[in-house]
C-alpha cells in the first residue's frame, strides 16, 4: 500500500508557515548560554508533560507533575504519578533518537517511545493484536473505527518510509510533513492506549530530526490542552467513523492548518521567551550541549558550585540510587565527560573534562 495524504497548500497555510520560518531563524541566531538553554529546555519537558498526560485525563497540576518527577507523592493520584514519571522517561528517550547519527527514523525507536509512555521500560512495544474503537464517554456511540489489526503493521511501516522519504527529498516543508506524521499515526491507532502520547512524541522526533527542533526549547501540547475539543475536532475528519469509509482518503488540509497554526504559536512564544533570556548574551553553547544526555546536563549545574564532585552528589540529584550513580560516572569517565580522581570510596571524586568548561 501507498500513503499518498490528500491535501491543498493554501494562502493561509502559506502564511503561518512563513510565520513558523521566521521564529525559527530568530531563536536559532540567539546567543543562547548554557545556563539559559538549559532552564528553557527543562521547562519546555515539564510543560510537555503536564500537557500531553492532561490531554489523556492525567489529574496532577503543573506543579504536581514538578513534585512528582522529584519524588512527591498524591494520595489517591498513583497512575497519574506514574503516568507523568514515565512520559518523562519518553522524552529522555527522545533525545537519544535525536542525537542518533542516522537520520532515518525507525520503527523500533517508535515502539520503545509506546514502552516508556506506558509501562516505563525502555522495550520495542508490539501494536495491538485486535480492533480497538473510540467511544464517545458520554453517549457510548462509535466516534471511530481504527483499521483492522491485519494492516496496521502494513501502514504504520508505509508511515514510516514515507516519513523518511519526504525529509530526504526536502520538497515538502518540514512543519506540513509532521502534521500528517501525526495524523496518520492517529489515523492508524496502531495501539489500545497511549497513542495520542505516542503521536506527539513521534512529532516531535520528525521536527528534530528535520531541524525544527528550536534548541529542544519549545513545547506543542500546550496549544492542543487549552482547547482540547478543537484539538479533537480537528482530528476528526471524513464522513464515516469507519477507517475504510472516508478516513482513508479525506482531505486534511484543515488539520495541517491546525497543527501548524499551532506550530506557530508556540514557536512566537518561544521567540519571545528566548530573546528576553539571551539578552546580553554572547555565547551560544547549544551545538555542544546536543553532545550531552539529560543527566549530564544536570550535572553540569554541580560544577558550576565547586570543581569536583562526588557520587553522592550525583545520586541525591538525580534521585538514583548511589551504585547507579557509580555506574553513570563510569560510563562518563569512559565517554571523558569527567575525570576521576582517587579509587577509594571515599576518596574518589570527579572533575570536569576540559571539553565542557566552558559550559560551566
Amino acid at each position: 500500500m501507498v500513503f499518498t495524504p490528500n491535501f491543498q497548500i493554501t494562502a493561509a497555510l502559506t502564511k503561518i508557515l512563513m510565520d513558523i520560518e521566521a521564529s525559527r531563524q530568530a531563536v536559532s541566531s540567539l546567543p543562547i548560554t548554557v545556563s539559559v538553554l538549559t532552564s528553557l529546555r527543562e521547562s519546555a519537558r515539564l510543560i510537555s508533560t503536564h500537557y500531553s498526560t492532561q490531554i489523556e485525563g492525567n489529574r496532577l497540576t503543573q506543579e504536581q507533575v514538578e513534585d512528582a518527577l522529584h519524588g512527591g507523592t498524591f494520595p489517591n493520584r498513583e497512575r497519574d504519578e506514574r503516568e507523568v514519571k514515565n512520559y518523562y522517561q519518553a522524552l529522555d528517550f527522545l533525545d537519544v533518537l535525536i542525537k542518533a547519527k542516522t537520520v532515518q527514523i525507525d520503527e523500533r525507536g517508535i515502539q520503545t517511545l509506546h514502552g516508556l509512555v506506558m509501562e516505563g521500560k525502555k522495550h520495542s512495544s508490539p501494536y495491538r493484536d485486535g480492533q480497538n474503537v473510540i467511544k464517545d464517554s458520554a453517549s457510548g456511540s462509535i466516534v471511530y473505527m481504527p483499521p483492522e489489526t491485519k494492516d496496521v503493521s502494513a501502514l504504520m511501516l508505509d508511515l514510516i518510509g514515507w516519513v523518511n522519504q519526504e525529509a530526504s527529498k526536502a520538497e515538502l516543508p518540514v512543519p506540513i510533513i509532521a502534521a500528517i506524521a501525526h495524523y496518520q499515526f492517529a489515523t492508524i491507532h496502531p495501539y489500545y492506549d497511549g497513542n495520542g502520547r505516542t503521536a506527539r512524541l513521534f512529532t516531535n522526533l520528525v521536527l528534530h530530526k528535520s531541524g525544527y527542533g528550536l534548541k529542544g526549547i519549545y513545547s506543542l501540547e500546550e496549544y492542543y490542552a487549552t482547547n482540547l475539543q478543537a484539538y479533537y475536532n480537528a482530528l476528526s475528519i471524513g464522513e464515516s467513523h469507519n477507517y475504510y469509509f472516508g478516513r482513508e482518503q479525506a482531505d486534511i488540509t484543515d488539520w495541517i492548518v491546525y497543527f501548524c497554526a499551532g506550530m506557530a504559536d508556540a514557536f512566537a512564544n518561544i521567540r519571545l521567551k528566548a530573546s528576553e533570556a539571551a539578552k546580553g548574551e554572547k555565547t551560544d553553547h547549544s551545538v555542544l550541549l546536543r553532545e550531552l544526555d539529560q543527566r549530564q546536563k544536570q550535572v553540569l549545574s554541580l560544577f558550576t558550585k565547586s570543581k569536583y564532585i562526588t557520587t553522592r552528589e550525583i545520586a541525591e540529584l538525580l534521585n538514583i540510587h548511589k551504585r547507579t550513580a557509580l555506574n553513570l560516572c563510569k560510563k562518563w569517565v569512559d565517554s571523558d565527560f569527567i575525570i576521576q580522581h582517587g579509587d577509594a570510596n571515599k576518596l574518589r571524586k570527579y572533575e570536569l573534562a576540559d571539553k565542557w568548561m566552558e559550559l560551566v
